[in-house]
């Protein structure tokens, strides 16, 4: 029997789908490192890397949004196209359990994978693995408010445990190439959360939340985000001048002039939600193209 457009919108809406697309760019960017590491691909475990990393993106989404809807939060959330969830579950509220078990079984799915990967490619794998599980598990419900801890959360998702997982189930082993290219995407999806946390200031300060933009307020937090911004393209250069990326890796460099525009954006309007959602956008550009030219560039300079 085909779904109908309830269904579907139950199924795929928690996923929030249109965002998965940063789960390529940090897979990418472990590939590249492994790479450069004189590491051949492995197709099979390539595609298994990639599974595992958006069914645990997958798993966080839905979760948030399972919570969201039961702690009320998405009931006075000022939606934009960037933030405040897919909006699923307060048009249709008879389907938050198929949030909730969308959410499950993309965990266990990223489990499982992680349990092949410690047999196929030893242990040193778990401590990684184990934050990342523990990371999905305990966003939304504890971290979200610890001001610095979730601040970070999601650069230790897509940074350090996807680009250094990737590059380890390639490689093998770890490598400072594969740690220092994961410190790209750790500043940028830090950056791109907490950008996205200033239209629901209000609204998550009800439900108990205690991210940057509350605590310090939005302005203040305009000079983290420029902080990390900046932090991005220092670790591109460092790995360039300490001969862990070749020349070609400087591509990374690229969007410097788009970060700067938007770091002004950002001043300008943290405080006008409506005219700083154009810069959001902006903001999801230079998260996913940054290490994507990286990787290009690692792959063309190995």
């Amino acid at each position: 029997m085909a779904m109908t457009k309830t269904s579907k919108d139950a199924i795929f809406g928690p996923m929030r789908v249109p965002f998965l697309i940063l789960n390529p760019a940090c897979v990418m960017l472990g590939a590249a490192t492994a790479v450069r590491s004189g590491s051949a691909l492995n197709p099979w475990y390539l595609v298994l890397a990639f599974v595992g990393a958006v069914s645990a993106h997958i798993s966080v989404n839905a979760l948030n949004e399972y919570h969201d809807y039961r702690s009320g939060l998405d009931f006075t959330t000022r939606r934009t196209p960037f933030s405040g969830g897919s909006g699923t579950l307060p048009e249709s509220p008879g389907t938050a359990h198929v949030a909730l078990a969308t959410g499950v079984l993309s965990l266990v799915v990223t489990a499982v994978i992680g349990i092949y990967f410690l047999r196929a490619r030893g242990f040193w794998l778990l401590p990684l693995g184990l934050l990342g599980i523990v990371t999905v598990v305990v966003y939304t419900a504890w971290l979200t408010r610890v001001p610095l801890v979730c601040l970070v959360a999601p650069g230790v998702g897509f940074g350090t445990v996807m680009v250094m997982g990737t590059h380890f189930v390639l490689a093998g082993s770890y490598s400072w190439s594969a740690f220092v290219a994961s410190l790209v995407p750790f500043f940028l999806v830090s950056n791109l959360l907490l950008l996205n946390q200033f239209p629901d200031v209000e609204a998550d300060r009800g439900v108990g939340r205690r991210h940057l933009p509350i605590v310090i307020g939005r302005k203040a937090s305009v000079w983290v985000y420029g902080g990390f911004l900046a932090a991005t393209y220092v670790a591109i250069l460092v790995g360039f001048l300490a001969g862990l990326f070749p020349w070609p890796g400087l591509l990374g460099l690229a969007t410097v002039p788009l970060a700067v525009g938007t770091t002004r954006g950002a001043a300008r309007f943290a405080e006008e939600i409506p005219n700083l959602i154009p810069y959001m956008g902006r903001n999801v550009i230079i998260t996913i193209l940054t290490p994507v030219l990286l990787a290009i560039g690692l792959f063309i300079g190995r």
